[in-house]
């Protein structure tokens, strides 16, 4: 038995030098062993026989290895019923366990002490992050003030407010900027023309904030808020389909 390991040990060991002299590949062929296989030896190969014998297979950790662990998690638990995890946890460490606060997490609802929050989204509600399947089907579109500390000195200067517009085709994620001192309707309009001409395929639908730079919906004016602002009308005439996001909901537009 003996002779057969050690036998075992200068294959494993012959077939790393082969490797070391020719490469992985060709030893790989030569042994028809795995090449994943070769390199694992040989990260463990420090010219002794020894070093290549098969590690243990036996788990590190046993279902049964933290059972005083776990009987101490039950009595802090049953003696503060209304802590919280991360609280919990902190104490816990305090006591010596050893466990991450999700490594508790989850030995809490194992033991169906702590049970799994359930999600805020409602069923069928529509994902935001629809993958999409041609260049310039939805484009979103935003639009942000430029902190004085990005500007060079020189518009600093000058005292005006700059504002940078963005837009991510969702499929190509291209990205295009453009930056202005304006922020109304009449920029969005123009940045619009300018992304339309950059793009090197047909936009689709443009989706954008509530924000007054871009529509009239959340207008307490009911007349505003019946009339199209320029913006909007720049995309009827490109032929462009306009969506706007939800209201306070910003990762709709995420992307960009």
């Amino acid at each position: 038995m003996g002779n057969n390991i050690t036998q075992k040990l200068k294959y494993k060991e012959s077939v790393v030098k082969f490797s070391y002299k020719y490469n992985v590949t060709k030893a790989a062929i030569k042994f028809n062993e795995c090449r994943r296989t070769i390199y694992r030896w040989r990260k463990r190969y420090d010219g002794t026989l020894k070093s290549l014998e098969d590690k243990s297979r036996r788990p590190h950790y046993h279902p049964n290895q933290h059972t005083e662990e776990i009987k101490m998690i039950k009595n802090f638990k049953n003696n503060n019923k209304e802590t919280g995890l991360v609280v919990l946890w902190v104490k816990l460490r305090e006591a010596g366990d050893t466990r991450t606060v999700q490594g508790l997490y989850h030995v809490l609802q194992r033991l169906g002490i702590y049970e799994k929050v359930p999600s805020k989204k409602k069923e069928n509600e529509p994902s935001e992050w629809v993958t999409r399947t041609y260049p310039g089907e939805k484009v979103q579109v935003n639009v942000k003030y430029v902190p004085k500390v990005c500007m060079s000195p020189e518009l600093q200067e000058m005292g005006e407010k700059y504002y940078q517009y963005t837009e991510i085709d969702e499929y190509t994620r291209i990205r295009y900027t453009w930056f202005t001192n304006a922020h109304e309707t009449y920029a969005s309009s123009e940045f619009v023309k300018r992304l339309v001409r950059y793009f090197p395929f047909k936009v689709k639908t443009i989706q954008t904030e509530n924000g007054f730079e871009f529509t009239n919906r959340l207008s307490w004016n009911g007349f505003l808020k019946e009339k199209k602002p320029l913006f909007e009308n720049t995309l009827d005439k490109l032929g462009i389909e306009y969506k706007v996001i939800k209201p306070h909901t910003p990762k709709q537009n995420g992307r960009v």
